[in-house]
């Protein structure tokens, strides 16, 4: 699907999907359960990843209630093995997560995913697994899958990086509390996208599994129980929300856009409210109410590091593109490597919208000065951000612009282009 976006002024209320971190994480924490709910989980294609992984190692998701309501029955902290090939199809954080869990069966696990997850790092995960006694392979030896893992590894110490990705230290938490003798995780290098694994800690203390950060990285004891009375109730998701927060800063008028269901909470791309805020933008943050409010607005450029925030870096380079000044984005190395190298693609795209982009290795600097955006074809690289984020960009640019493989903000956001529709955004989306 393509969508056409004109020029728009936006306004009204909206509410951010759930969080898609939170979800994954607390579908499977029900998974390693003998039985548990999650409560307002995000249904997406990403998340229907994880509930068939948890099914695949024996345990049952139950939507019977719609999606308001998960009624899992896990595998009770013993993964068997699956009768088939796990396909992850577009998610990472799914294949990631499925990996150490299937490191702790007796028999063997495929994995496997879609052209883009196929391309996606995995090797330093497998070498934790292995240094667990585990088998771990990817069939191409390439550190991609398809990855083939197994073992019924029983806990130890494991020494991996933490700059490419943070969710081989949430894996490797949420398997360990499970295991005989725990998992010890010693981070070879400085950890990006911290807040990441915050949530994962919070996540698991609600399912009564102690872990804690140490000196050196991380430690999760073993012999514990996943366990929970009431349902999880999954939290609002900021890295969605960050597109709306976007759409309000850019083309919101006077009475703005109010994004409801933005209640405080472990992730780390609420930073987007500090960005917006130190860029000049009208932005109010009831945290009570859990409601955040935005206003159009005249936007300066600034400096964003986006180590613990690789998510937010395409909403942040539209403002930028919008923006007086020059909007650096720094520390975004680890950015490269998500769904596509999100920093090449938004500089290709914003390029073709009349930005002036500079793009180095570890910064994508958007000179907003310099930058005069016009409606045009842009590619959404199969990748959900990109296409929210050009989305945004087409709200202020000249003419029409043209947003390729729109439905993949299936991803993440169903019904964005609805919400955004519903808040005054002029839209036609057309079948291919």
């Amino acid at each position: 699907m393509d969508v056409e976006l004109t020029r728009s002024r936006v306004g009204g209320r909206a509410r951010a999907p759930p969080s898609k971190s939170y979800t994954h994480r607390a579908i499977l924490a029900a998974g390693y359960s003998d039985g548990a709910a999650v409560a307002d989980p995000l249904v997406s294609a990403d998340t229907r990843a994880t509930m068939r992984t948890v099914e695949a190692f024996g345990g049952r998701v139950d939507r019977a209630t719609g999606d308001r309501r998960l009624d899992v029955e896990g595998f009770d902290g013993r993964p068997g093995v699956p009768e088939d090939v796990i396909d992850c199809a577009n998610s990472g954080t799914t294949m990631r997560l499925a990996t150490a869990c299937a490191a702790l069966a007796d028999g063997l696990t495929v994995l496997t995913g879609d052209g883009s997850l196929r391309s996606r790092p995995q090797g330093p995960l497998l070498d934790a697994v292995e240094q667990l006694d585990g088998r771990a392979e990817s069939t191409r030896d390439n550190g991609q899958a398809p990855l083939v893992v197994g073992g019924g590894v029983d806990g130890g110490t494991v020494s991996i990086p933490g700059d490419v990705s943070s969710q081989y230290v949430t894996a490797l938490l949420m398997a360990g509390a499970v295991t005989e003798a725990g998992i010890t995780i010693d981070l070879e290098t400085e950890l990006k996208s911290a807040p990441y694994v915050d949530i994962t800690l919070e996540v698991l203390a609600a399912f009564g599994i102690e872990a804690t950060e140490t000196a050196d990285g991380y430690r999760v004891p073993g012999g514990q129980a996943y366990g929970r009375d009431a349902a999880y109730a999954v939290p609002g998701d900021f890295s969605s929300m960050s597109y709306l927060l976007a759409a309000g800063a850019v083309a919101g008028g006077d009475d703005g856009v109010v994004v409801e269901g933005a209640r405080p909470s472990a992730q780390g791309d609420s930073a987007i409210v500090d960005v917006l805020e130190r860029m000049g933008a009208d932005v109010t943050w009831d945290r009570e109410a859990g409601e955040i409010t935005v206003r159009e607005s005249d936007l300066s450029g600034v400096e964003v590091a986006v180590g613990d925030t690789p998510d937010l870096l395409p909403t942040i380079a539209v403002l930028g593109a919008v923006a007086d000044g020059e909007t650096r984005i720094v520390d975004c190395e680890h950015v490269r490597y998500k769904e596509t190298d999100r920093v090449s693609a938004m500089a290709t795209e914003l390029e073709k919208l009349g930005a002036a982009v500079t793009e180095e290795h570890d910064v994508l600097t958007v000179h907003g000065g310099d930058s005069r955006l016009r409606g045009a074809t842009v590619a959404g690289h199969d990748d959900h951000r990109i296409v929210m984020a050009l989305s945004v960009a087409g709200l202020v640019a000249g003419g029409t612009t043209t947003v390729e493989g729109a439905d993949h903000v299936d991803i993440s956001f169903p019904g964005f282009f609805d919400v955004l529709y519903d808040l005054g955004a002029e839209l036609e989306e057309h079948e291919r």
